[in-house]
């Protein structure tokens, strides 16, 4: 009778058992915001894998993804402490943290310029001295001059000679329509596959080979006074885990990519930026090179873009 009470009892056990266990996972686990610069797309691979490969999980990490309603915010919302990261810009950080917002790099995402300026290829532009007299359309205005002005005195050019046009977001159908002969702040891994999808030729210049320093496009920011920084360490372990494998098997990696919402990812455009920015990941997202942060500052100081001179050691975290 009592080995027979014994067994009967034993699956009540064991599932009382795992339902603590359960419980006490779930309890243990960190909860971390994290919002983005914008909508999903392959420029998030690594944290969309770290997410569907459990790889935040393993790390005792609870990441809920937000997509921000308003691109202009994420920074923002960490500073003010409703969210615990964003994805952010080396740009926008340096402008934060000289207008003494309360933030600080954690890790890098995209470790080099994504930003380029496009023409097409049958309108005859070959250089950047080309675009002397020409129009060039741009989504944000405001700090041309630094980038696209230092862009083409590197050929000779002035910048009051050429017209600086606002087309908002519609970079490559103003391109296409022949509203502007070039714009300023395509993504290369985006607007020239969107462009060829549609049935035209473009070529890119890049910043970083026409005076700009180089920068890292996407970043991940956290609280000044609030981060904890063994959880940034699990985000980062999490984030460098995804980013090795993606590169090692992009295949698969896409395929389990896509599956975090086919219906808005699984198309081709999304399919040709994701090739080409596999090469654009930080292998190692924890890494920093402080000077290269003070660098940047410094042409952003140079071109009035910020007004005081933040250090890197004062807002870049390092491990």
């Amino acid at each position: 009778m009592k080995a027979t009470l014994y067994s009967a009892g034993k699956p009540h056990l064991i599932a009382a058992a795992a339902l603590m266990l359960a419980s006490f996972s779930s309890s243990a686990q960190e909860k971390v915001t994290l919002m983005l610069d914008w909508f999903v797309n392959p420029n998030h691979g690594p944290i969309i894998l770290a997410q569907e490969k459990g790889w935040f999980a393993e790390q005792g990490l609870q990441v809920q993804i937000q997509e921000p309603a308003d691109p202009s915010v994420p920074d923002k919302l960490v500073a003010a402490g409703r969210s615990d990261l964003a994805v952010s810009y080396q740009s926008t950080l340096i402008s934060s943290t000289a207008a003494d917002l309360p933030l600080v790099r954690s890790a890098t995402l995209i470790s080099g310029p994504l930003n380029s300026l496009i023409v097409l290829d049958k309108s005859g532009i070959k250089s950047l001295a080309d675009l002397k007299g020409k129009n060039i359309g741009v989504a944000i205005g405001g700090n041309e001059d630094a980038t696209v002005g230092t862009m083409l005195r590197s050929e000779g050019v002035d910048m009051d000679s050429v017209k600086i046009i606002n087309v908002g977001w519609a970079l490559s159908s103003s391109l296409a329509s022949g509203k502007v002969d070039a714009i300023w702040g395509g993504l290369r891994n985006f607007e020239l596959n969107q462009l060829a999808i549609e049935g035209y030729d473009a070529t890119a210049f890049y910043p970083e080979e026409h005076g700009v320093p180089p920068y890292d496009e996407l970043i991940f920011v956290a609280n000044k006074h609030k981060y904890n920084p063994e959880t940034i360490n699990k985000f980062n372990t999490a984030i460098e885990k995804a980013t090795v494998y993606l590169i090692n098997h992009p295949e698969q990696a896409w395929k389990e990519f896509v599956a975090y919402s086919p219906d808005t990812l699984d198309n081709d455009l999304n399919r040709r930026a994701w090739e080409d920015t596999l090469t654009r990941f930080a292998l190692r997202p924890g890494a920093v090179e402080l000077k290269r942060y003070d660098e940047y500052a410094e042409f952003m100081k140079q071109h009035n873009i910020i007004k005081t001179l933040p250090k890197a050691k004062d807002y870049v975290l390092t491990y």
